[in-house]
């Protein structure tokens, strides 16, 4: 397969039908944009004015309890409401509908100073545990049609809190994202389009991270962010509550071997935006909908320089300068223990 590895080329995402821009000549181009600035704070283990840290007050008055494990609850400032609400516009042109949801708050750990890749194998299969029994819940409420797991890690990508945490956004409706994809797995002319994606990637080899048993990690020949990486159950799951222990174990050691590495690339905290993509809870069947986990960080170049979606990315489509391979390449090189 020729991948053209120094010459402009496109590949088409197969999970989203878009197509993204590949430019690997112009990482010899000289940067004079924007610089991050890089802080490597050292934590405490409990934080006195962290609204997320065991018996503290929150932000809107409610006190956390002492937790010692994950601890979930409802934000405190939802961008969704669970109330049905009337009205709505419909001409033919201007179209408007209530939507409902809720929306929770997942502290992974009651230490303030760890993230997921900081965390002990048994901590990390607790948060897998809660992501599914979360889904379970929130998925079982009639009216809900979609969750949405997710975690902003960093100031860079908008955590307004460093403390371990992500979130769950059940809507009524499916969001652009997964329908997007549940689209294209559900037009796959074969039985399952990830599972012959992986298939095809373990066959080739280049853009494998890491892998375990039960799950893989790698980055995928679509990318758009220049360190973005998949992970992908070995056989197929339509969901977290499909995986049984040892898939959750699984799971739980492939999160920590990616967030590790990723925090090595660059010797930072990696910012990213990772969340679950599985199947909508609108009680429908289906079948081809494949449980998989998006990590999508922006840095770029080094701990300071970032990739911004600007101009042909926001006009005509997406555009990176590395090449999946490279950057698998470089993720597989750091150690993940």
């Amino acid at each position: 397969m020729d991948l053209l590895p120094d010459a402009p080329h496109r590949r088409l995402n197969r999970l989203t039908g878009e197509w993204v821009l590949v430019s690997p000549h112009r990482t010899a181009r000289p940067w004079q944009g924007q610089v991050e600035e890089t802080t490597q704070e050292k934590r405490p283990e409990y934080d006195p004015s962290c609204y997320l840290c065991p018996g503290n007050t929150r932000a809107g008055g409610v006190k956390t309890p002492v937790y010692d494990s994950t601890y979930v609850f409802d934000n405190d400032f939802a961008a969704l409401l669970p109330e049905a609400a009337g009205g709505g516009v419909d001409d033919g042109l201007l179209v408007a509908r209530p939507e409902r949801g809720l929306c929770r708050v997942v502290c992974f750990s009651p230490r303030h100073d760890l993230t997921l890749g900081g965390m002990s194998q048994p901590a990390l299969r607790t948060v897998v545990d809660t992501w599914a029994d979360q889904y379970a819940e929130l998925g079982a409420l009639d009216w809900v049609g979609h969750v949405q797991i997710f975690e902003n890690r960093g100031a860079m990508m908008g955590a307004s809190n460093p403390h371990p945490h992500g979130q769950i956004w059940a809507t009524e409706s499916l969001p652009n994202e997964p329908a997007k994809e549940l689209a294209q797995q559900a037009e796959y002319t074969g039985d399952c389009l990830l599972c012959d994606y992986l298939a095809a990637e373990l066959g080739d080899g280049s853009r494998i991270v890491d892998s375990n048993e039960h799950f893989v990690s790698l980055v995928p020949f679509w990318a758009v962010w220049p360190f973005e990486t998949l992970v992908l159950p070995r056989v197929h799951h339509g969901s977290l509550t499909d995986l049984d222990g040892t898939d959750r174990d699984g799971l739980a050691d492939i999160l920590g071997r990616v967030t590790r590495r990723y925090d090595r690339l660059f010797g930072i905290t990696f910012p990213y935006s990772m969340g679950f993509h599985q199947r909508p809870t609108d009680g429908g069947d289906h079948p081809k909908a494949h449980l998989h986990a998006h990590f999508y960080p922006p840095l770029l170049r080094s701990a300071t320089v970032r990739k911004f979606m600007v101009g042909f990315e926001l006009l005509a489509q997406p555009q990176r300068d590395i090449t999946p391979e490279s950057a698998a390449q470089r993720l597989r090189d750091l150690d993940s223990d």
